[in-house]
């Protein structure tokens, strides 16, 4: 049972939020799951595959995401894999505009999200288009975050994660119950939102950001608990080192891992799944839906 403190945050947001409204008038319907596609205008995300160097290769992998049954296109131009290396807010937005820009003109209905703790680059990235802000840091990577996505009536991804990409891995050590840290976490993030304007907030546990694989393991285990905030959970498991780790392989050879995790989490309750492969959480959720009807 989850301790009283925790109910006042069921007014934070709707009982369930069904849909995401761009400030751009498009809307996500979250009523069944979604198939978030992954975009990286970097060099070194951890999956190769998920990477594109030219405004071509940006056209043709989204263009591919979305006709194997991706609703949202994730463009991050920061990689956020353990250890990576500080990207200077300049060369972030040099990445991440002419991304976005080439995204909205090629398909204008697309629902586009970007992946930025950066409140500077986030607005700048909105203003030319996007849809969604997904920030890694949670607002405690830039204190300007939850005022500029109140401001801009954009709709946020609140993902909890300790320090920053390049120490989090060392700070794993949870003193309470692992889910209690982050049911408070997203209680307080929602109330600090709510306050500053923002309505449709989606919550992101953070799988393998400051948390181990047996940590995510117990958060994927236990993630109806999240349910009790009210609002729609992210799961991000897609080849990570949760998945291929304890099966003695590499990012590359992690489809099948991550396809049965993705089944766990559409039963715990995910709303959206953000993957490198779209056309199988397709099929996941296609086959979970005639499951639960």
């Amino acid at each position: 049972m989850l301790p009283n403190p925790l109910a006042p945050a069921h007014s934070l947001i709707r009982s369930f939020t069904h849909s995401l409204l761009s400030p751009h008038g498009r809307l996500l319907d979250l009523r069944q799951p979604r198939v978030m596609g992954i975009l990286n205008a970097t060099p070194d995300s951890f999956f190769a595959g998920s990477r594109v160097a030219t405004e071509a290769d940006l056209l043709a992998r989204a263009g591919a995401l979305l006709a194997a049954g991706a609703a949202v296109l994730d463009v991050g131009a920061y990689s956020t894999r353990p250890g990576a290396a500080d990207v200077p807010v300049a060369e972030e937005l040099a990445r991440l505009l002419p991304a976005v820009g080439a995204l909205r003109r090629e398909f204008p209905d697309a629902f586009i999200s970007v992946d930025t703790f950066r409140a500077a680059v986030a607005e700048a990235a909105v203003h030319a288009g996007a849809d969604l802000v997904n920030d890694v840091g949670g607002g405690t990577l830039d204190a300007d975050m939850f005022a500029t996505v109140g401001r801009l009536r954009v709709p946020y991804v609140l993902m909890h994660m300790r320090g920053t990409p390049q120490t989090m891995s060392t700070l794993t050590d949870y003193e309470d119950d692992l889910v209690l840290t982050l049911l408070r976490f997203f209680r307080d993030g929602l109330a600090a939102l709510r306050a500053a304007g923002a309505h449709d907030v989606v919550l992101d546990p953070g799988f393998g950001f400051a948390k181990t694989p047996a940590q995510s393991y117990e958060l994927l285990r236990r993630l109806p608990e999240l349910g009790a905030l009210g609002g729609a959970v992210l799961a991000g498991l897609s080849r990570k080192k949760m998945v291929y780790g304890p099966l003695g392989l590499t990012p590359e050879a992690a489809l099948n891992g991550t396809t049965a995790l993705h089944m766990l989490a559409l039963q715990g309750g995910a709303r959206l799944l953000r993957v490198h492969d779209a056309a199988e959480a397709a099929q996941v959720i296609r086959l979970f839906t005639s499951i639960f009807k």
